[in-house]
C-alpha cells in the first residue's frame, strides 16, 4: 500500500514542471556578489548613458531571473517535441506567444510608449536568408546545447560549456555580419506583416494568431495522448515565499512572465527582446582593436556609430548583462552555481553550434528571440518561417548529436 501511494505521487509529480523536494544551501558568498555587480552596473549605465538604459538592464535581470527559476528552454522544447513527441515546452510556447501577441497588438496598433520611443516590431523579409539561416540555427542550438537565450541564462547559471557555446556565438555573429552583403543579394519577399499586409489590422491579425495558437495547442495535446511520451523532469522548489527567490517556477507562469516582459521592452525601448545583434557588436568591436575596417562591412554602413560608444549604450547589450546576472543570482540562491569539467566532445559540439547559431541569426534576422518570439508576436511571417526550419534544423541534429557523444530523448525514458 505504501509502495503504491510512492508510485502515485511519482506519477503525479511527473505531470507537473515542479515538485516539492529539498534545495541546496544559498550560495550566499555568490548571491551577495551578483547583488553588488548588478547594482554598480546599473549605476554606471544610468551615469555614462540614460536611465531608460539602466531600466533595459533591470529587465534584463529579470528575465534572467526567470529563464533560470523555470529552465525555459526552447532548444530542449524542439528537441523533446521531435525526438519522442514531448510537448509541454512547444505548450509553454504558445502561451508565452499569446500573452505577447495580445499586448504587441495594444503597443502596436496604439503606439503605446513608455518613454516617448515609438514602437516598431520585428518584421522582416522571407527570403532564402531566413530559411537557410534559420534551418542551420536548429542545428546550432542542438549542438551547441542552447539558444540564444538559453546561452546566455545557463552561462550565468554556471554552465561551463556554455561558455564556450557563447564564444562560438560571438564568432558566427561577425561572420555573418561579414557575409551579411552576399546573403542581402538572395531572392526573398518583402516583409510581411499579418496584421498590416493583410489589412486585417492589428485586431484582425491578433485573432488570426490566437486562432493558430490554439490549433496549434490542440495538435499537441492529440500528438501526447498519441505517443504517450515521457514527461520532462519535474524541478525542485519550496513552499511559501520562499519559492519566488529559492525554488523552480512553473513553466507555463513563466511564459506569462516572459510574454509580458517583452512587451515591456517593447514599450520601454521601442522594439521587442534581442539578443545576437550585441554579439555582433561585441566581436565586431573586438576585431576593430586589431585594425580590422569593421565599418565598411554592410552590416554597419548604414549605422557604424555603435562601433565607437561604449557597449553600455546599446540596449541590446545591457539587457544581455542583465539576464546572465540575474541568472547568476537566480543560481545562487538555489545553491545550483556550480561550473564543471568539459568533455572534448561536448567543447566541439559547443563551438560548432555556437558558430552556426551566430552565422545563422544574422541571416535570419534573428534568433530564436528576435525572430521567433519577437518576430511572431509582432505578426511577422519571418517569424513562423524561422519555426519551421528551425524544427527542421533540429531533426536533423538529432542524427548528429550522438557523433559528439551527447544523448537525445528515447521513448523509453521514464523522463525526458
Amino acid at each position: 500500500m505504501q509502495q503504491q501511494t510512492v508510485q502515485q505521487t511519482v506519477e503525479e509529480n511527473n505531470t507537473r514542471s515542479t515538485v516539492i523536494a529539498p534545495l541546496d544551501p544559498v550560495q550566499k558568498p555568490f548571491v551577495w556578489i551578483g547583488a553588488i555587480v548588478s547594482l554598480l552596473l546599473f549605476i554606471t549605465i544610468v551615469s555614462v548613458t540614460t536611465f531608460t538604459q539602466g531600466v533595459l538592464f533591470l529587465i534584463g535581470l529579470a528575465f534572467g531571473l526567470v529563464l533560470l527559476h523555470a529552465r525555459f528552454g526552447f532548444t530542449s522544447a524542439f528537441r523533446r517535441l521531435i525526438s519522442v513527441g514531448n510537448v509541454q515546452g512547444l505548450q509553454a510556447h504558445m502561451l508565452m506567444l499569446a500573452v505577447a501577441t495580445t499586448l504587441f497588438a495594444i503597443i502596436l496598433g496604439t503606439g503605446f510608449s513608455f518613454t516617448g520611443n515609438a514602437p516598431q516590431g520585428y518584421v522582416f523579409p522571407v527570403g532564402i536568408s531566413v530559411i537557410f539561416g534559420s534551418f542551420i540555427f536548429g542545428i546550432g542550438m542542438q549542438l551547441g546545447s542552447g539558444c540564444a537565450s538559453g546561452t546566455l541564462y545557463t552561462v550565468g547559471g554556471g554552465k561551463s560549456s556554455m561558455i564556450l557555446t557563447l564564444l562560438g556565438f560571438i564568432g558566427g555573429s561577425v561572420l555573418g555580419a561579414y557575409h551579411i552583403g552576399f546573403w542581402r543579394e538572395t531572392p526573398t519577399l518583402p516583409a510581411i506583416s499579418l496584421a498590416e499586409s493583410t489589412g486585417f489590422g492589428y485586431f484582425g491579425g491578433w485573432i488570426l494568431q490566437l486562432v493558430i495558437f490554439l490549433g496549434i495547442y490542440g495538435i499537441t495535446v492529440k500528438v501526447a495522448r498519441k505517443k504517450n511520451p515521457p514527461k520532462m523532469a519535474p524541478l525542485k522548489t519550496t513552499t511559501g515565499l520562499k519559492k519566488l527567490w529559492r525554488g523552480a517556477w512553473p513553466l507555463l507562469l513563466a511564459a506569462v512572465i516572459l510574454g509580458v516582459l517583452n512587451a515591456i521592452t517593447l514599450a520601454v525601448r521601442g522594439n521587442p527582446w534581442g539578443i545576437t545583434s550585441a554579439f555582433a557588436l561585441w566581436g565586431s568591436k573586438f576585431i576593430q582593436m586589431f585594425g580590422v575596417d569593421v565599418a565598411n562591412w554592410t552590416y554597419w554602413s548604414n549605422d557604424p556609430a555603435p562601433l565607437n560608444q561604449t557597449v553600455l549604450a546599446d540596449s541590446t547589450s545591457v539587457m544581455n548583462f542583465g539576464i546572465i546576472l540575474g541568472a547568476f543570482i537566480a543560481a545562487s540562491f538555489q545553491g545550483n552555481f556550480k561550473p564543471g569539467k568539459i568533455k572534448p566532445g561536448i567543447g566541439a559540439a559547443s563551438i560548432i553550434g555556437g558558430v552556426l547559431m551566430g552565422y545563422g541569426a544574422r541571416l535570419a534576422f534573428g534568433c530564436n528571440i528576435g525572430a521567433y518570439f519577437g518576430g511572431i508576436a509582432s505578426f511577422s511571417l519571418h517569424g513562423w518561417v524561422w519555426m519551421i526550419m528551425a524544427l527542421a534544423g533540429t531533426y536533423l541534429a538529432l542524427f548528429l548529436r550522438p557523433m559528439f557523444g551527447m544523448k537525445n530523448p528515447n521513448p523509453k525514458d521514464s523522463i525526458c
